[in-house]
C-alpha cells in the first residue's frame, strides 16, 4: 500500500482524488490545514506528498521548503496558480514534479508511480554503494565501522579517522589535521600525530607496516583509500 499525504484545502477535489487513487492501492490522507499536515508528516511515514500552493495561513512554497528541510520525501506540486515563477521556485526548492490544475486523476496516478519507482532505484543505488564502502562514518553517534564492524578508537583517533573518512580519496595535510583536531593544535604535536596514525593503522590495516588504506603521501600528508 502506497501512503500519501495530501495538503489540499479544496475538500471536494481531495475527496475525488482520494477515491480514485484508492483503486490503485494508494491510500491518501488529506490535510486542509498546512500546519496540521507538517505536524502529521513529522510523526508518520509517508511515501509521497501532494501539495497545493494556495493554502490557508501558509503559502505552499513555504510548506514545500519546510518539508524538504526536515524530510527526504518526494513532493508533487498540484496547483491552479499559473505563474511560471511558482513552478520554477518549487522545482528549485527540490519538488519532484509540478502538475497544473485542472488535470486528469489518471495523470496524477501515473506521475506518483513514476516518481516512486525512480526514488526506489535511487535508494537501491545508495544502498549498493554503501555495501561497497569499507569505512562508514556516523558523526551523530561518533562511530566508525570497517566492513560493518565498529572500530575501538580513542577520542583523538576517532577525530583524525573521521576527518579522513570525510575526505576519503583526497590528501589531507598534516596542517589540516592539526587545525581540525581539538587534541592537537600546533606543529609541536606533529610527532604525536605520527604516533596516533600508527595506532589507527594497527586497528584498520591487515599489515601495519604495509598499509593499504591509510597511506602516507610523502611531503603532503595522508590519504584514506578503500
Amino acid at each position: 500500500m502506497i501512503k500519501i499525504a495530501m495538503v489540499e484545502d479544496d475538500a471536494e477535489l481531495a475527496e475525488v482524488l482520494t477515491q480514485y487513487l484508492a483503486k490503485f492501492n494508494i491510500e491518501v490522507h488529506n490535510f486542509e490545514d498546512p500546519f496540521l499536515a507538517l505536524s502529521d508528516i513529522a510523526l508518520n511515514n509517508y511515501d509521497l506528498v501532494i501539495l497545493d500552493l494556495t493554502l490557508p495561513g501558509m503559502d505552499g512554497l513555504e510548506v514545500c521548503k519546510t518539508l524538504l528541510a526536515k524530510h527526504s520525501i518526494p513532493i508533487i506540486i498540484s496547483s491552479a496558480r499559473s505563474d511560471i515563477t511558482d513552478k520554477v521556485i518549487a522545482l528549485e526548492l527540490g519538488a519532484d514534479d509540478y502538475l497544473p490544475k485542472p488535470y486528469d486523476p489518471r495523470e496524477l496516478e501515473v506521475r506518483i508511480k513514476t516518481i516512486l519507482r525512480r526514488c526506489s532505484k535511487e535508494t537501491q543505488l545508495v544502498q549498493e554503494e554503501k555495501k561497497h564502502e569499507i569505512f562508514e562514518l556516523d558523526e551523530e553517534k561518533k562511530e566508525i565501522k570497517k566492513n560493518g564492524e565498529y572500530l575501538k578508537l580513542t577520542p583523538a583517533e576517532y577525530e583524525i579517522m573521521a576527518l579522513m573518512c570525510k575526505r576519503k580519496g583526497f590528501i589531507v595535510t598534516r596542517y589540516d589535521i592539526l587545525q581540525e583536531s581539538s587534541f592537537m593544535s600546533s606543529d609541536e604535536d606533529s610527532g604525536s600525530l605520527a604516533v596516533i596514525i600508527n595506532r589507527i593503522r594497527s586497528k584498520i590495516e591487515d599489515d601495519q607496516k604495509n598499509p593499504k588504506h591509510l597511506l602516507t603521501i610523502r611531503g603532503s600528508g595522508y590519504k584514506l583509500v578503500e
